[in-house]
């Protein structure tokens, strides 16, 4: 039986909001400066009316001493934005034109 599913989204964005103690030995997003990014993501997408980018705030993504992190699917692109500037670049390239920010993105490897 089919999922009566009331919107799909072109980018679906997670942003990592973890918050742990201070001088936790694997430090965390949230101590890193994440939720002024995060809030300036969610303005931004809200201010563009990107009706079809979803954004969540997540747990901890796993690559904390990277963070703050973001990963935009369906493209599975990490970000590691660490200036308001660096989200208004990441929503007008990619969220808004498609076309990735090369400079943030974070190469995982293997």
């Amino acid at each position: 039986m089919p999922l009566d599913i009331p919107q799909t989204f072109r980018h679906h964005v997670f942003c990592c909001a973890q918050q742990r103690p201070p001088g936790h030995p694997r430090g965390s997003c949230a101590a890193k400066g994440a939720h002024p990014l995060w809030q300036r993501l969610d303005q931004k997408i809200q201010g563009k009316g990107l009706t079809d980018v979803g954004m969540a705030m997540t747990g901890c993504l796993g690559f904390c001493s990277a963070g703050p992190l973001m990963v935009v699917y369906p493209e599975g692109i990490w970000y590691r934005p660490e200036t308001p500037e660096d989200i208004d670049e990441i929503v007008d390239s990619h969220l808004v034109n498609d076309a990735p920010v090369e400079r943030l993105v974070m190469v995982l490897t293997r």
